[in-house]
């Protein structure tokens, strides 16, 4: 069972401390949560589920592993590390909310043990998401604390996180706010305008673009806009396999219709356009 405990867990019925107990957290006012053997403890409250099994499904985050594990998106993840590393002090810690199967946190930590003395002064890593079937996969990289967890309650002390990443994700900046230390930083990942053009122009019959709010939303909750960096590359031509798996790791598995969907399942041999909108936000001291 390898868990990694952390100093900065908190009971999410009281806010308490949690250290373990053999196989259990425990906080003083007596209330436990199982070590799953896997080796990550489910924190999520029943209050905040809002199905019977929450987030993606066992098959969506196979499909998204198998894919990510790839390295289609390594440009993306070499490029989220190349933003952090210079903002990250030592003894840091990092939070990846909605960490799906774990890929982006483990390519920061190959980035960071890469670094000359890295081994002493690698950061504390704590990964969690809504699906506790993204968390056993995750468990598989034994870099991090797992946790099943959610953005509306996150079980983690006030003012501990140097970084949090929040990618494709459902940030609450409120909860983020929060969370970070002062000057902490948080990083944004979200879609640009010509992320999967390509896909997208054979399901749809007409292609739009919403752009991103999330700067907006940081500012309104007392965040500091920081730089936006756009990261744009094509991928290496895509099976049939990759494709479906691409399309089922997306919101467009449930937005394109019937035929849309066996449009793309003919497309073999097919490259993509990644285009990601990458947007610093940081915590100013007394705000």
């Amino acid at each position: 069972m390898n868990f990694l405990p952390s100093e900065w867990l908190r009971c999410p019925l009281d806010q308490l401390a949690l250290l373990r107990d053999e196989q259990q957290l425990r906080c003083d006012n007596g209330h436990s949560f199982d070590i799953a053997r896997q080796g990550y403890v489910n924190l999520l409250r029943p209050a905040d589920k809002r199905s019977r099994d929450p987030g993606d499904s066992k098959a969506m985050i196979a499909a998204r592993q198998s894919f990510l594990d790839a390295g289609h998106y390594h440009p993306l993840a070499t490029a989220l590390a190349e933003l952090l590393l210079p903002l990250l002090p030592a003894e840091s810690v990092i939070v990846d909310a909605g960490c799906g199967e774990g890929y982006y946190l483990a390519q920061l930590h190959a980035q960071l043990s890469a670094r000359p003395g890295a081994d002493q002064r690698l950061p504390a890593m704590i990964g969690f998401d809504i699906s506790k079937w993204a968390v056993q996969a995750a468990t598989r990289r034994p870099i991090a604390t797992w946790l099943v967890a959610s953005n509306r309650h996150i079980p983690l002390a006030p003012n501990s996180a140097d970084c949090i990443l929040s990618l494709f994700g459902f940030p609450l900046f409120e909860a983020f706010r929060t969370l970070l230390k002062d000057r902490g930083a948080l990083l944004l990942a979200n879609a640009g305008p010509l992320h999967l053009i390509e896909l997208r122009e054979v399901i749809y019959p007409e292609i739009r673009h919403t752009p991103s709010t999330v700067a907006q939303q940081a500012s309104a909750a007392g965040l500091d806009i920081g730089a936006m960096t756009k990261v744009q590359f094509k991928t290496a031509p895509l099976s049939q396999l990759e494709i479906a798996q691409l399309l089922s790791m997306t919101p467009h598995l449930f937005r394109a219709s019937h035929a849309g969907k066996e449009n793309a399942a003919r497309l073999d041999q097919f490259p993509v356009t990644v285009d990601v909108e990458l947007q610093l936000v940081h915590k100013v001291g007394g705000r």
